[in-house]
């Protein structure tokens, strides 16, 4: 079939194999680029099918030789529909892995449940044993909760009071204000039910309990921060209080595994164009402007160079794990130097229709999210027609 990008508001509900292949190519071979590090062997990836999470088993296992297990929860193509881009991701992975002489196992389903946990933890102890690498990088808007079956579902919005300022529609490039009325208590109870640190703990104890850790285990989950423009709709708002029931989350484990010689850390990370980014207010102008300053000075740094960088100079080096006064690694130090965002902030100011086309990055965030489909990849004819229909993973 031929496939070309169909696009509603944020979300491309069409997706391109061959695109999404040489986009992890591309990846991988940034990290074959780099010095190989001493690192984790065993890992698990939960969530590993696009953003940081992919980038992440692309790191272990190019960087590290890691063999590596990944769950996600992807469509795969039916009728005249295309897979997602993270179902195209997993298989492109898996076939280079595996061609580099890697284990890599995919299990597709809800990572939320009891079954997909027991399934995992199965494969973990069949495969490896023990894992000495645990990532959390899910990146849902609902779950359903594995005993209760109540569903949850998150909501982007400041608490306490309304929150006004410029957005972007980043295929026009209309700069307009926006305002967001504030959340009720139980959609922060919701979002912070969704996507703080309640699911990772019960991974944790359960891989824990089946004796499926190593006793250096290290685990790690993603977060953000980011300046306070964003601080009313990001950090002080419901994502926010997720984020913090997160990083308490890490501290309570990293209690627990340094016991034994492991370690849990929350890795605070840049802003990039993602799907769940670019729905958020605000942010596709913050990152409009913020790749236009950090490519200007040389300082731009998307998913893999992050986690090479992560990986490579923070999680698995000889210095002992360097963290913030609250346990956070802080790989976002590039986008939080006071130059650049002195810069970001003065650009904000002057921000226009009329001028955002010259004064940001708007072509490259536009570039960035057709390329989390798989399209605008350069050397893929997109005129060719292409099956779409691509196998995947255990489940």
């Amino acid at each position: 079939m031929l496939i070309q990008p169909k696009i509603r508001g944020f979300i491309c509900t069409t997706a391109h194999p061959a695109g999404c292949q040489a986009h992890v190519q591309e990846q991988i071979d940034y990290v074959a680029s780099q010095p190989a590090f001493r690192g984790p062997k065993r890992v698990l990836v939960i969530g590993s099918s696009t953003g940081y999470g992919l980038a992440s088993r692309i790191t272990a296992t190019f960087g590290a030789g890691a063999d590596t297990i990944g769950v996600c929860f992807e469509r795969p193509a039916a009728d005249n529909r295309t897979a997602t881009a993270g179902w195209y991701n997993s298989a492109a992975f898996e076939q280079a892995a595996r061609q580099a002489g890697r284990l890599a196992r995919t299990v597709n389903g809800d990572a939320f449940s009891h079954a997909i946990k027991s399934h995992v933890i199965n494969l973990v102890r069949k495969e490896f044993g023990q894992a000495d690498l645990v990532v959390y990088s899910l990146a849902s808007p609902r779950r359903t909760h594995p005993d209760s079956g109540e569903t949850f579902v998150s909501a982007i919005k400041p608490v306490g009071q309304p929150y006004t300022n410029k957005t972007l529609n980043f295929h026009t490039g209309e700069v307009s204000d926006i305002t967001v009325e504030p959340a009720t208590q139980d959609e922060v109870d919701q979002t912070v039910a969704v996507m703080g640190g309640d699911d990772w703990r019960r991974w944790i104890e359960a891989l824990e309990e089946a004796d499926a850790l190593a006793p250096d285990v290290l685990t790690v989950a993603y977060s953000y921060i980011g300046p306070a423009v964003t601080h009313p709709i990001y950090r002080e708002g419901t994502i926010g209080r997720a984020k913090d029931d997160l990083e308490q989350t890490a501290l309570r484990l990293n209690e627990r595994l340094k016991r034994s010689g492991g370690g849990a850390f929350v890795s605070v990370n840049k802003a990039v164009v993602t799907q769940s980014s670019s729905a958020i207010p605000i942010v596709p102008l913050y990152i409009s402007l913020l790749y236009r300053v950090m490519k200007d000075k040389g300082l731009h740094e998307g998913c893999i160079e992050q986690m090479y960088r992560l990986f490579a100079t923070r999680l698995y080096t000889e210095d002992p794990i360097a963290v913030d006064g609250n346990g956070r690694i802080r790989i976002d130090d590039w986008e939080m130097k006071a130059d650049i965002q002195r810069s970001v902030a003065a650009l904000w100011e002057s921000a226009a229709t009329g001028n955002v086309e010259q004064i940001s990055d708007l072509a490259g965030y536009r570039h960035e999210f057709l390329r989390l489909f798989g399209f605008d990849m350069p050397d893929v004819d997109y005129t060719e027609d292409v099956n779409a229909d691509v196998a995947l993973g255990d489940m």
